[in-house]
């Protein structure tokens, strides 16, 4: 336990801090009762838990209800009556704003239904040397889930106003959480989150990322720039053709480096000095292999991109709930009692 804020900046400036930073978008709150050995109910309970995992920050998002009228997307992951996990995805087909009138009926939340009020309750509250990362995400993502991807795809070409209308819409929505969160005295640093890719190309093509994706990112990062808040930001998948266009963007670090996807050694060499990398411990690793081989695979990336800085150790998505605990414990203990 020694938190560093400073550390975890300086590593996300592509610099070498005093040790090497863990990081994660997210951690299943099933692992963090584990962990502290009680439920998450409270703001101190989940900055127990990130403290005592070791990491030099709590993650925070604003609280915030895109389904107010009980109609539209539901949480991805629920739970039956026996405990065991159901799963619910994305539309492939149709979802909730097919057209116009779908879009005129669907009743968003406005600007003030957010709430930011752990954002101003968590400084007196954490531990010295923590800080606070702010995040939100999924303009892009909300948009073609909020329509179906199908839909999403025909309108590319059917009804491009209508996606224009509904991504300008979303967008306003979360880009005014972080003309919320950059300035905030509490908040470190900025953290989007939103997948354009997979492990064998991008979800669509560069043009239409140009048009509903890179103007908000590019948004956001300048809101990073104009209050000095380093900005990571997440997205599965292999990004090679618009690793240039992100960093145009203002992003400092790239988080997860999909192990299936990329090579993080290749994308250290090529982008090192101007991306942060974050990541890259296979899920899948961590679920099914063995202790030993979690901790085989974080010395090795250590040596490969972290020996000078700008890497911070993590897994290659998040943490989700069938995760190996004793393998998730074994990537903190590694980093925490060795780096």
């Amino acid at each position: 336990m020694r938190p560093d804020i400073k550390t975890f900046l300086t590593t996300l400036k592509r610099g070498k801090g005093n040790h090497i930073p863990l990081c994660e978008l997210g951690v299943h709150p099933i692992i963090k009762e584990k962990l502290i050995g009680r439920p998450v109910k409270e703001l101190k309970d989940d900055i127990e838990f990130w403290y005592k995992a070791g990491y030099d920050y709590i993650k925070l998002q604003p609280v915030a209800d895109f389904n107010p009228a009980g109609i539209g997307l539901s949480n991805n992951v629920t739970f039956n009556q026996d405990g065991t996990v159901f799963r619910k995805w994305a539309s492939e087909n149709h979802g909730v704003i097919s057209n116009f009138d779908d879009f005129e009926n669907y009743v968003f939340p406005t600007k003030e239904d957010f709430s930011y009020e752990k954002f101003d309750k968590v400084k007196p509250v954490l531990p010295h040397g923590m800080g606070v990362v702010g995040q939100y995400g999924d303009i892009f993502t909300m948009t073609w889930e909020m329509m179906g991807f199908e839909t999403f795809s025909i309108s590319l070409f059917e009804n491009p106003d209508l996606i224009e209308v509904l991504n300008n819409k979303v967008g306003e929505l979360v880009y005014s959480m972080f003309e919320n969160m950059a300035p905030h005295p509490n908040v470190d640093a900025l953290w989007y989150s939103d997948d354009i890719a997979y492990t064998n190309g991008l979800l669509v093509s560069p043009a239409v990322l140009d048009q509903f994706f890179f103007p908000w990112l590019k948004k956001i990062g300048d809101l990073a720039r104009k209050y000095n808040k380093p900005l990571i930001y997440h997205t599965d998948g292999i990004l090679y053709d618009v690793f240039d266009k992100i960093i145009d963007c203002g992003v400092d670090a790239i988080h997860p480096i999909e192990p299936k996807a990329m090579d993080i050694a290749e994308v250290k060499k090529q982008y090192g000095d101007k991306l942060c990398v974050i990541g890259n411990i296979d899920v899948d690793l961590l679920s099914r292999g063995t202790v030993d081989e979690v901790k085989e695979q974080i010395i090795l990336n250590i040596e490969k991109v972290g020996m000078n800085g700008g890497y911070c150790i993590g897994s290659g998505n998040s943490i989700p709930e069938y995760v190996k605990y004793e393998n998730y414990i074994a990537m903190l203990e590694i980093i925490n009692e060795n780096y």
